[in-house]
């Protein structure tokens, strides 16, 4: 009989043991399960954000569900003190409607737009003699026009004189071009470029308009002459990006593009390593990877004194800055996109942090508005800002080690790339020339994710570095509030003369104080519209 127990309690032990071994392996898959839902949650949130919300990161809170709804009855509170300042007491003027009878609407600056003014007589004077009536004022109104094209054709007559004492005959050589036996003026090659990478209107586009303006030129020869435009600038861009490398705060980041071919109906994945100087200069070097030895070669690794580079968390740049020593700041814009793309999986948390981090944006929002610099900047962003980055970072600590968070929730992801990342997140609080995010940079590379839509990809390699070329002086134009079109105009002529010892002169920064007040025109520039 005892043996028959102790073999029944056996196997009941051994049962017991399978079923909690069961147990245990059926938890770790559900928990598995329930964190792979949690991915795959938060990816088709993504995605539907991307189809179908929103482009702009603002967050905009829950309702509070003690607020009262439209109609209800509710005493009414007194009304807060509000801050208020005085100011001097003035009228203004009924604005007119648009294009009114007899209004001056300037809504054009008279020194780009060329106008044709075209005089309108009563009729009741239009056949009469000038002393039987005296023009006591005039009323002015403006319509806006377009012809179908812009474009113009200078015809250069040069006669053939043949003096009659000597019999000498004299003529004017052809005007100098860019290119020597071309029929491109450089207000046509200016205008090329600017038009294809400012506009973003493709060269095919601009052959299209040209037809319609009666034109007949071929595509190749559009091509060509961009190409060899741009040859000309490349000595400019190589002393703008000279510039930035010898900057003591820059930042770094990528994007992609398409340039190459990797077979039949495929294109290579190459990326732009914009790099943003401390001068308002920006520069677009092109390189066919993502690989962590493009930023040592884009940077050097010789840089300046006390040198910091500012950057979004990819792992390259931390590499860089070890090897060379510069310290690595890191983008507080990138860490708010990473808790506001976590809303769905933990709204009140996120919220929480989305609000602590609007509070730190408002501390820069002060310096802005009093225009602090140097000592005094740092000073406010220690006494306000530092408080506020150490509360929100012991809110971090206090996220993580609450329970419920899964190492696969979204949340988890963005509150462990923020601790992570903490030391290069406080850089700002101590060197008042590092800003607090990269947002500068993102602003000035946004022209490459639109000219993306525009001309999809680039052909060659060649071709992706000549846009990068192209881009880095248009959009440095932009951020020192120069004209493109009469930047290049100017410089396409200029750079044939110019010692070469001085070719950073040409660089937009550097142009707008040495060059900007008398620009070289074209033939053109003598002749209305």
């Amino acid at each position: 009989m005892m043996p028959r127990m102790s073999s029944a309690l056996q196997e009941v032990t051994d049962g017991r043991a399978e079923l909690t071994a069961l147990e245990r392996s059926q938890a770790h898959a559900i928990t598995a399960l329930r964190e792979e839902v949690a991915a795959l949650k938060h990816q088709l949130e993504w995605f539907r954000r991307q189809i179908f919300g929103q482009t702009s990161e603002r967050f905009i809170p829950e309702p509070d569900p003690a607020q009262l709804h439209l109609g209800e009855v509710f005493p009414v509170p007194e009304p807060p003190l509000e801050q208020r300042e005085t100011i001097a007491a003035h009228t203004r003027r009924v604005a007119a409607a648009d294009g009114a009878e007899g209004e001056e609407l300037k809504f054009f600056d008279e020194s780009k737009v060329p106008v044709q003014t075209i005089v309108l007589m009563p009729e009741t004077v239009r056949r009469l003699p000038a002393d039987q009536y005296e023009i006591i004022g005039e009323k002015i109104t403006y319509r806006l026009a377009q012809r179908p094209g812009s474009y113009q054709v200078l015809k250069y007559r040069r006669p053939v004189v043949k003096l009659k004492a000597t019999e000498a005959i004299h003529t004017v050589p052809a005007p100098a071009a860019i290119f020597e036996g071309s029929r491109a003026d450089v207000s046509f090659a200016a205008g090329l470029l600017v038009d294809k990478f400012a506009w973003h209107l493709p060269l095919y586009r601009q052959h299209q308009r040209l037809e319609a303006a009666g034109i007949t030129v071929s595509r190749p020869w559009l091509t060509q002459i961009a190409q060899r435009t741009i040859g000309l600038l490349e000595p400019i861009h190589a002393a703008q990006f000279a510039s930035i490398r010898a900057s003591r705060v820059k930042a770094m980041d990528e994007t992609p593009i398409k340039a190459g071919r990797a077979g039949h109906g495929k294109m290579k994945t190459g990326y732009f390593w914009p790099v943003y100087g401390e001068l308002d200069e920006v520069c677009f070097p092109f390189h066919p990877s993502r690989s962590h030895g493009y930023v040592r070669e884009a940077l050097g690794l010789a840089p300046a004194a006390g040198s910091v580079l500012i950057t979004d968390g990819y792992a390259a740049y931390e590499r860089y800055a070890n090897k060379t020593g510069v310290t690595h700041a890191q983008c507080w814009a990138h860490t708010r996109r990473g808790l506001f793309e976590a809303e769905a999986a933990d709204p009140p948390a996120v919220h929480q942090g989305l609000e602590q981090i609007k509070a730190l944006y408002a501390i820069e929002d002060q310096i802005r508005t009093l225009a602090l610099a140097g000592e005094a900047k740092q000073l406010h962003r220690l006494t306000h800002g530092k408080p506020l980055v150490e509360r929100f970072f012991d809110w971090v600590d206090a996220q993580l080690e609450r329970q419920g968070l899964t190492p696969a929730n979204p949340l988890t992801k963005a509150l462990a790339y923020a601790r992570e990342r903490r030391a290069g997140l406080e850089v700002f609080l101590t060197d008042p020339d590092v800003p607090i995010d990269t947002n500068h940079l993102e602003r000035a590379l946004r022209v490459i994710p639109m000219g993306r839509k525009s001309w999809l990809f680039c052909w060659t390699e060649l071709g992706a570095k000549h846009v990068g070329i192209v881009q880095s002086l248009i959009v440095t134009c932009r951020l020192h509030d120069i004209d493109p079109y009469t930047y290049l105009v100017d410089v396409l002529q200029r750079i044939g003369v110019h010692p070469a010892s001085g070719v950073a002169e040409l660089t937009p920064r550097l142009w707008k104080q040495r060059f900007a007040a008398h620009p070289m025109r074209s033939d053109l520039h003598d002749f209305p519209a």
